[in-house]
């Protein structure tokens, strides 16, 4: 089986690869009579094509030959090859609107589509992420956010840093007033931006206590979806419920964004499920938010002020509180500063690769190697141009006009 890694196509070119020079060199070692492995020529990656080479890996310009394909983000439609298995993040199973055609032309060219979002074990468990990474440069970017929105300090960029220690090392320059923080999501992307949390040495307290007890230091709350979803009907919550019939549910969070000053938004969220709060919400004199880190980065999910995913070039824009619309990046005090850069482990991408690489090693490869893998079956979404049964849900989506 040949594989081919890509080039990263997408503007600003994302850095990470999936495979670091000395993981393929392993590969190769153990597995080289069965797999052979070339890297497409990029002059982006966080590992040049000179670090691949030295480790015995073929670099070309062209690997149109090989028959999987593994890349990072979403393939640019004029890119993509018909009839061949394609890996990456395509951002289409909730149906975002901004990748239908990419999900159509998948179809049209009788690509077999493995999103690694979907890649789960026996269990149900998602096998290949980059949740923790995106998580803590999601929350380093929020106190980023919030140095420049107060101008109590300033620290670098999460990108101009070398590595995980030196983005840690920057947090001792944060000076914070008694601050309200509201982070929702405790998987792999929450214990992330726990992580910086408690590099900060920020107190974590209960609910109760986070919305009626007065701090002298800055405090965060991690909110399960219990805390901020209620039956419709009586007010009740049942987890089970929440989790297959999610309508049946509304909002109230409103009482954290009222207590809090700064969101950290890390949770999961099932387009069916309903959004933290209205766009109209935050006119409110009493919704107290003003930073709003958005590490889930859905456009039109659960964060209203979400209004389009920004990048690492330009990384906040602010929404403002009368109309909701987006105006420049602190351009008013009284607005709302949104950070929502949907590609954040792209600013630690050496590290964040490795970790997503020994991911790959352990669950895909083997998969590939045996046939009918269960775990590739589940995550493809698109075979023989046509949508697989498990995503046969995307099939008005694909069909729709617009």
């Amino acid at each position: 089986m040949n594989i081919g890694i890509i080039r990263e196509g997408k503007n600003p070119p994302d850095r990470r690869v999936p495979f670091c020079p000395d993981q393929l060199k392993s590969l190769n070692e153990r597995l080289g009579d069965q797999l052979t492995f070339v890297i497409e020529s990029s002059p982006h990656r966080s590992y040049s094509d000179q670090e691949y080479v030295e480790a015995g890996i073929e670099v070309s310009d062209d690997i149109s030959d090989s028959d999987v394909f593994f890349g990072v983000k979403e393939v640019p439609v004029s890119e993509l090859i018909a009839d061949k298995t394609y890996f990456f993040f395509s951002h289409t199973i909730k149906k975002q609107r901004y990748n239908k055609a990419l999900l159509r032309a998948i179809l049209d060219k009788n690509i077999r589509l493995i999103d690694y979002e979907v890649l789960k074990d026996d269990n149900g468990n998602r096998v290949v992420a980059f949740g923790r990474w995106a998580g803590i440069v999601g929350a380093y970017n929020a106190f980023w956010t919030y140095g420049k929105k107060t101008a109590l300090y300033d620290i670098k960029r999460a990108s101009e840093c070398k590595d995980l220690t030196e983005l840690k090392s920057e947090l001792k320059n944060v000076q914070l007033p008694p601050i309200k923080i509201v982070v929702t999501g405790s998987g792999r992307v929450g214990n992330g931006v726990k992580e910086i949390l408690e590099a900060l040495n920020i107190p974590e307290v209960e609910t109760h206590e986070f919305l009626h007890l007065y701090f002298e230091e800055p405090i965060f709350t991690v909110l399960k979806s219990a805390d901020y979803n209620r039956r419709k009907a009586d007010g009740g919550y049942d987890r089970e419920e929440f989790y297959s019939s999610p309508e049946k549910y509304e909002s109230h969070f409103l009482k954290f964004a009222e207590a809090g000053e700064m969101l950290i938004a890390a949770a999961y969220w099932d387009p069916e499920a309903p959004r933290l709060f209205k766009i109209e919400d935050i006119n409110s004199p009493d919704f107290s938010l003003s930073v709003i880190a958005d590490v889930t980065c859905d456009i039109g999910g659960s964060i209203p002020t979400t209004l389009r995913a920004s990048n690492i070039l330009d990384p906040v824009y602010d929404v403002e509180r009368e109309r909701g619309i987006e105006i420049p990046a602190f351009g008013s005090q009284t607005s709302i500063s949104v950070m929502a850069i949907d590609n954040l482990p792209c600013e630690l991408p050496r590290e964040s690769s490795r970790a997503f690489g020994q991911m790959l090693e352990q669950w895909v490869i083997p998969a590939l190697m045996e046939e009918n893998s269960p775990i590739l079956e589940r995550a493809t979404v698109a075979r023989d141009g046509d949508l697989t049964l498990e995503f046969m849900y995307l099939k008005d989506f694909v069909d729709s006009e617009g």
